[in-house]
């Protein structure tokens, strides 16, 4: 592996209805129309994309704008369009909409969770960040977790759910939440911990296999990766990549502190629980759980923090500008979820002009 890891990002893409906002369920048509470029998800309302992995940031955008346009051409092929919202503003149309698949792995996940899989309408955003071995990942794992609760508040992008605005930034996240086996995780000191704790959880026969052990961040074995998995779906390209740098520095950082043998976070996993919940409660809005402290700060302080914290791993790769100028902006624009708020609040509460904003905003120009 080099010094500074390649990554990738897969983004969780919303269906909707050109007029009314609405989500549609045209995923299998969407699809067909961009000829494999495109994967299914567990609602027939999403497409999902995955970038290649980059070592350089500006690659990643430019991979990240390429799928989106590909994603608009094919929505727009099949009488639709396609945005970057991690929870609908706009009600489904259940009368209409098949929603959930109903065949196949979904269709069994489907079967024995019920309404925690049939009403699951949400949309991520996963950073893939590449390490040397698993032994490492489980010890960036072991390092990441104070930290993520900070992604999630500056990725938030779910308001609103089923037509309503919810008073939380990151909705989504507490939907997610319901999987039993979602959320942040102990401390495991080494791989063999780490697979003792997945095997177990396999054991007791209620997710159907490890894909579904959806820890905020897990190892991914097959790519060789830690996948960072906490944020909301971002509204735009910008966001997305800023994440994804971040996510990036977050895992060089520890991958360094793990080589070097440095102290294990002593964060209890109920605190981070509530520092996650806080997260999608406000945002950036209010205060965040300050990692070094495990005491509220204000959100600008926790992120500068964060900025500190990996600053030497964002210098490294190139990206300390980009993270430094996406945080103020950040900051002084608000997140994706502020920024559905004020079009919705524009069109005198109409939740459709926040997926009308949205369509605007997925790809400028």
């Amino acid at each position: 592996m080099t010094e500074v890891p390649p990554f990738g990002a897969e983004e969780e893409l919303l269906l909707v209805d050109p007029a009314s906002g609405a989500p549609r369920g045209r995923a299998g048509t969407v699809r067909d129309e961009a000829d494999g470029d495109l994967d299914g998800e567990m609602r027939t309302e999403q497409v999902e994309t995955a970038t290649a992995p980059h070592h350089k940031a500006d690659d990643l955008a430019d991979d990240l704008r390429r799928r989106r346009r590909e994603a608009r051409e094919a929505a727009r092929a099949s009488g639709v369009d396609v945005v970057g919202l991690a929870t609908s503003p706009v009600a489904p149309d259940v009368e209409s909409e098949p929603g959930a698949v109903s065949e196949g792995r979904y269709g069994r996940i489907a079967d024995r969770f019920g309404a925690i899989a049939t009403s699951q309408l949400t949309s991520g955003q996963h950073v893939h960040v590449e390490v040397a071995s698993p032994e490492e990942g489980v010890g960036v794992l072991d390092r990441v977790g104070p930290w993520l609760p900070a992604l999630r508040a500056l990725a938030a992008n779910s308001p609103h759910w089923r037509g309503h605005d919810t008073d939380y930034a990151s909705y989504r996240s507490v939907v997610w939440s319901r999987w039993p086996s979602a959320g942040p995780t102990r401390v495991f000191g080494s791989l063999a911990a780490y697979d003792e704790a997945v095997a177990a959880m396999l054991a007791t026969d209620t997710v159907l296999d490890d894909a579904m052990v959806y820890f905020d961040a897990r190892l991914s074995r097959e790519l060789g990766t830690v996948e960072i998995r906490v944020t909301d779906v971002a509204l735009e390209v910008d966001d997305a990549v800023l994440v994804a740098v971040l996510a990036r520095a977050l895992v060089l950082t520890a991958a360094r502190e793990h080589r070097e043998g440095g102290p294990l976070p002593a964060t209890p996993v109920e605190a981070l629980r509530l520092a996650h919940w806080r997260a999608s409660r406000r945002g950036l809005g209010e205060h965040l759980v300050d990692p070094r402290t495990g005491r509220p700060a204000p959100a600008a302080a926790v992120l500068e923090a964060l900025r500190e914290h990996v600053a030497d791993a964002l210098t490294d790769a190139g990206d300390h500008e980009r993270a430094s100028d996406g945080l103020a902006r950040l900051l002084a624009d608000g997140t994706g979820a502020a920024r559905q708020r004020a079009a919705t609040g524009r069109a005198g509460g109409d939740p459709a002009a926040a997926v009308h904003d949205a369509v605007a905003r997925f790809l400028p120009g």
